[in-house]
């Protein structure tokens, strides 16, 4: 019994000491520098926003928060480097819209979206925006779907390429207002917002920072913004809500992301910190220039946020038929 007696002691012990201590190493993250994958070039919006709120962090928390471009696939490289990693807090990705879609374009990732991953937060979104040549009959979405109706498969919507976000406002468009219109899809952005400049093809759903110049400069009409708001850098355009079309609601979005199985109490600090950034005024202000509406909030709210998203593209693609690049 004495025996027994100091075998249980000692569990006990055990037990209290792994309780004391668990969480102690946690305590002392991060103690080296934390990449934040990228999984597009340098450069662009998603690249321009991560190294934004890297810099935010790394200040915050004491080591650098290093930027790592992962480009190529529709962002499935940089994800897939995600996938494979430590989950100890080291490794992190900004994840965008494209990270919804890809799973029911591919379905051959080598990865599982859903399983192998944990969101950490929803950091925002940058609405698109329905712009059309300035010599286009139509001044309004209703104008527009009304002209689409009266010329079934004449007019186009234009895109940066099969899948891109430009292409699933586009087919979301055309279920939700019930026209026929053409999707024409360029190699990247700009061609394809050339070609809307010199009226060679109807329409296009663009970012709102990138279309905006062209409406002040009065080349471009504003038809409506994609968001469930009006934008700050737009407040007089309506959204496709309010021009008539219940449930249309689309954006860029960004999502940080930590592999699954992340402990519990570094996705907590890695939460805060991103709550934090996105809170800074001098940050909300760079970016809220740039048409970015900064969100945080927890991660629970991030996690059910993205498998929404995948399960709203999912039929909708399914339902079009459409298929990425």
């Amino acid at each position: 019994m004495r025996t027994l007696s100091r075998l249980g002691r000692i569990a006990l012990l055990a037990i209290a000491w792994a309780t004391v201590t668990a969480p102690a190493w946690a305590q002392h993250y991060p103690d080296h520098p934390i990449k934040l994958i990228v999984p597009v070039p340098p450069g662009g919006g998603v690249d321009i926003l991560s190294r934004a709120i890297g810099q935010k962090m790394s200040v915050s928390m004491g080591v650098p928060v290093v930027v790592d471009n992962r480009a190529g696939a529709s962002a499935a490289i940089g994800t897939d480097v995600l996938a494979k990693s430590r989950p100890d807090g080291y490794t992190i990705m900004m994840g965008y819209s494209a990270h919804a879609t890809n799973p029911i374009f591919n379905p051959g990732l080598p990865y599982d979206t859903k399983k192998d991953f944990a969101a950490i937060a929803h950091v925002g979104y940058i609405p698109l925006i329905l712009v059309v040549p300035a010599s286009s009959p139509a001044s309004s979405v209703k104008e527009l779907i009304a002209l689409a109706k009266a010329k079934p498969g004449e007019l186009q919507f234009a895109s940066g390429g099969a899948g891109a976000g430009a292409h699933l406002s586009g087919e979301l468009l055309k279920i939700t207002a019930g026209v026929d219109i053409i999707h024409v899809p360029y190699k990247g952005n700009a061609p394809a917002l050339n070609d809307l400049l010199g009226s060679h093809v109807s329409m296009m759903f663009d970012t709102i920072n990138t279309a905006l110049p062209h409406v002040k400069a009065g080349t471009l009409k504003a038809l409506a913004v994609t968001s469930n708001k009006r934008s700050q850098l737009a407040p007089d355009v309506p959204t496709m809500i309010e021009a008539g079309l219940p449930g249309f609601e689309i954006s860029a979005w960004y999502v940080v992301f930590a592999p699954a199985n992340t402990p519990k109490d570094i996705m907590q600090r890695l939460n805060a910190e991103v709550n934090k950034a996105v809170k800074d005024p001098e940050l909300r202000a760079t970016l809220g220039a740039q048409g970015v509406e900064l969100t945080g909030g927890t991660a629970e709210e991030a996690d059910a946020f993205v498998n929404g998203e995948i399960e709203r593209w999912a039929k909708i693609i399914k339902t079009t038929g459409m298929k990425g690049n």
